[in-house]
């Protein structure tokens, strides 16, 4: 009998298995249908020897140090500040926009915020409420950057025009006046010494967690005990479709290897205007390795395959809401992580939900031992 079966290896369920193994004293099970842990936050070393992100990058981000002490428990860190540029026009230009790419694309020489700001505002179209993701940027930068950098790349990443999905997609890319060309601007931005496999790998070393892999909730779910559960998985797959499929975007990753040392001269470089594949990610500005070769993914969405990301759109969230009535009225269950409650978290958000989540397991299995006391 364990006291908890945890579904999905994963940052949710691995935060929460350590937690319930080693300040509960909690016998775990943690399952995966897939043959590793550490969910899509998964690394490994390819055939050349280089280290590679099995399903794109993950670049560790946060501006809650509680959140960042927690995870270096398991692993040291190594600083690295995320740049990405985009193709457009025939340059490679920083993304997020700030007055570098407002310099390169239009060719002038502003040089200050003030100017930068100035020059926006003529840009800008007024939106009368910001309601989808196009909105939002023409709103800020207007009609012709929305066209360059934002429409085509949002287009191949989620299947729809900006019109039509939600504003916090597009609210996620900052637009700046100064020449910062950090993708993130978080007081935390490291990448795990040794790679995210070793650190869950640390977190998951517990004698009270035993771990699962090429294992599917489904095929054991009647067959196991346990007390309680931790579910990571997609709420609508938990309760067999019951009012159908809620809609998610998968991606597709080649993975080349070159026999040069590098091929691009950032970690990522966006195509919001040309090819059918979205970005290229070049793992050893990542990783800081040295190697005589070097490890691309060129990424590719799609409607078909595992699901990665929730589509924001408002009939999605009504959809959704059904099935999170569904999930709270479960007893003995708790529904964390992205896939689970329909929203796309950064890994960072993944671990303060487990955090947060296990707080909220703390307080009630305490008032069950007072009252059974």
């Amino acid at each position: 009998m364990f006291d908890w079966l945890i579904v999905g290896a994963g940052f949710a369920g691995s935060v929460l298995a350590e937690r319930l193994a080693s300040q509960r004293n909690a016998k775990v099970l943690v399952i995966d249908k897939r043959n590793h842990i550490a969910g899509n936050a998964y690394d490994r070393h390819d055939n050349a020897g280089v280290l590679m992100h099995q399903y794109g990058p993950h670049i560790f981000h946060t501006n809650s140090q509680a959140i960042f002490d927690y995870l270096s428990n398991f692993t040291g860190w190594r600083p690295y500040e995320h740049r990405v540029l985009a193709q457009v026009d025939g340059q490679l230009l920083p993304i997020p926009i700030n007055r570098t790419t407002i310099n390169k694309l239009y060719g002038l020489s502003l040089s200050s915020d003030a100017e930068t700001e100035a020059f926006l505002a003529t840009l800008a179209e007024p939106v009368p409420e910001i309601r989808t993701s196009e909105d939002v940027v023409v709103s800020r930068v207007g009609r012709e950057l929305y066209e360059k950098f934002f429409r085509g790349y949002t287009r191949k990443q989620w299947g729809v025009d900006p019109s039509e999905l939600d504003k916090s997609v597009t609210a996620r890319v900052p637009t700046r006046v100064n020449e910062d060309d950090r993708y993130f601007n978080d007081s935390f931005q490291f990448m795990p010494e040794h790679g995210y496999t070793r650190m869950f790998e640390r977190m998951l070393d517990h004698p009270n967690i035993k771990v699962m892999l090429n294992t599917r909730f489904e095929e054991i779910r009647d067959i196991i005990p346990y007390r309680r559960m931790i579910f990571t998985g997609p709420v609508d797959e938990y309760f067999d479709f019951r009012y159908g499929r809620l809609p998610y975007r998968s991606l597709r990753f080649e993975h080349v290897t070159l026999d040069k040392p590098w091929h691009q001269p950032v970690g990522v470089v966006n195509y919001p205007q040309t090819e059918d594949y979205t970005r290229v990610t070049e793992y050893k500005h990542l990783t800081g390795q040295e190697h005589p070769k070097t490890s691309l993914t060129y990424e590719r969405s799609s409607a078909e395959g595992e699901p990665y990301y929730p589509v924001p759109r408002p009939e999605n969230a009504l959809l959704y809401k059904k099935y999170e009535e569904l999930a709270e009225a479960e007893q003995d269950v708790w529904f964390v992580g992205r896939l689970a409650t329909y929203r796309y978290y950064n890994m960072d958000q993944v671990v303060g939900q487990a955090l947060a989540t296990f707080r909220r397991i703390e307080a009630s299995l305490s008032e069950v031992e007072v009252d059974a006391a």
